[in-house]
């Protein structure tokens, strides 16, 4: 990957000495604003002409370069902030000439703030008549040549500060998420739900059946292993007597990269006490439809060409999906994702897993080579995982030691031992019903993005070569 072509650089360079040259800073620690061009665009988007010359006020606004257009003695140019953009009008009789310099010295992608009035142009378009102009910070290196729209998806993944600069619609799935975050929160916290921190670095790997990172304490002289799922020590929360608890957390499984995998990734985990998998199943398409609504404003959704709606979804169990009551265990699980799981685009809980899959899970009443739990899909993606807890700690010592024996197999994303958590258990859990749901995924859906990294701001890519910036920075005096 490479920057643009030297020269450009060069040529930002020299005008960053120009600046200098008339006494002014092109990187000053403040502006202080009244408004965002957001605001600004809403506020006065009716207000008529006449109006804006009757009542003038005075406006503070900062934005981003993304249009420049100098005309003589005058000039306009179009800022951009918080997703939108305002038009400004630079005068030279009403900045003063070292303003009006300053103005010729701006390039695309310079951060400036103006202070002014507004007003219409002859075209209607609503601008802020400048009568004050500040650099706020220079741009050495150019937008992409075509700002509104960044096609190249490595360069996008790279370097999202440019694709969030240059696409609207990325930008506004970002904004979409954090929606998507809050709403949960609200949703969680209406329902007696309390919000908790677990340990994100554990000394036993646990809670999902994944291959973990290993990192090593050196005080403690121990290796711990980042969290792939905080589902042990939630469950102690409930020991502890929280009835209700929630956490939005990151995980961390060192696995495949792919359009649906992320080795770092957000998930919703949450804890009842007192109800089990049906209850969980019942809440769970009420959490689904609410925030379908919260983000789209509808609980039907277009993903990839169709509609998905969150209203009707589908219950089915796994034998049932599959078409054949006679597999049982590793069998019937293969088959379900080999023949099943990718045609599941509807939104369908698949529920009744075989507990050869399922360490965590209590048995079914009336078929123990099943357990109650059950599975999300979205566009034949699983977004979500619960089942009625297990909370037996002799049968949960006998499900460990299962696990253990799949571990000296050879299985790397078998669980461990946990003698706290058994210990916990020997306490007294109380009948709960657990669920985990990724973030990434639902957002993935609720804003039609095709690849997780469409929805994650950093994704993890491969290391590229070096790419020059610091050579050129060394070679200059900023």
């Amino acid at each position: 990957m490479q920057f643009e072509p030297r020269d450009q650089f060069e040529q930002r360079q020299k005008k960053l000495e120009q600046i200098k040259a008339l006494g002014l800073d092109p990187f000053p620690r403040e502006f202080r604003w009244t408004d965002t061009p957001a605001m600004l665009a809403d506020q006065y988007k009716d207000a008529a002409s006449a109006d804006l010359e009757a009542n003038k006020r005075e406006v503070r606004v900062a934005g981003r370069i993304v249009s420049y257009r100098l005309m003589g003695k005058a000039g306009f140019a179009h800022l951009q902030g918080s997703g939108r953009r305002i038009q400004i009008y630079v005068r030279k009789d009403a900045v003063g000439d070292r303003s009006f310099e300053l103005f010729h010295l701006l390039d695309l992608g310079d951060s400036v703030g103006v202070r002014g009035h507004m007003f219409r142009t002859k075209t209607n378009e609503l601008s802020v008549w400048v009568e004050e102009l500040a650099l706020l910070s220079k741009a050495l290196l150019p937008l992409p040549e075509k700002w509104h729209g960044l096609t190249d998806v490595e360069l996008r993944y790279r370097q999202r500060y440019l694709d969030l600069i240059a696409n609207d619609k990325s930008r506004e799935v970002f904004v979409t998420r954090a929606r998507i975050v809050q709403e949960l929160r609200r949703f969680f916290e209406a329902r007696g739900y309390i919000e908790v921190e677990t340990p994100m670095m554990h000394p036993i790997a646990g809670g999902a059946a994944a291959r973990p990172f290993v990192t090593h304490h050196n005080t403690l002289d121990i290796d711990l292993y980042l969290r792939i799922a905080p589902e042990l020590y939630l469950k102690r929360l409930t020991v502890g007597g929280f009835d209700r608890v929630y956490e939005i957390n990151r995980n961390f499984r060192n696995e495949g990269i792919s359009t649906q995998h992320n080795p770092e990734f957000t998930m919703l985990e949450f804890y009842q006490a007192y109800t089990d998998y049906q209850g969980l199943m019942d809440f769970t398409v009420e959490l689904l439809k609410q925030t379908a609504i919260d983000a789209t404003g509808s609980t039907v959704v277009e993903y990839q060409g169709s509609k998905l709606d969150f209203a009707n979804i589908r219950r089915v169990s796994m034998q049932e999906a599959v078409g054949d009551s006679t597999l049982r265990g590793h069998e019937l699980v293969e088959a379900f994702e080999r023949k099943v799981e990718p045609t599941l685009f509807e939104p369908t809980i698949v529920y009744d897993y075989p507990v050869e899959v399922s360490p965590l899970s209590k048995h079914k009443r009336d078929d123990p080579a099943f357990v109650e739990r059950f599975e999300i899909y979205v566009a034949g993606m699983e977004i979500g995982n619960a089942y009625t807890e297990l909370n037996d700690p002799k049968e949960q010592c006998r499900r460990f030691e299962m696990q253990l024996a799949l571990m000296a197999a050879g299985d790397e994303e078998a669980h461990q031992m946990d003698e706290d958590y058994l210990r916990a258990m020997s306490y007294g859990m109380p009948p709960t019903g657990g669920e985990g749901i990724g973030i990434d995924r639902l957002t993935m859906i609720l804003t039609n993005s095709k690849s997780i990294r469409d929805v994650i701001l950093f994704p993890l890519l491969r290391p590229e070569g070096e790419i020059g910036i610091a050579e050129k920075l060394r070679g200059c005096d900023v």
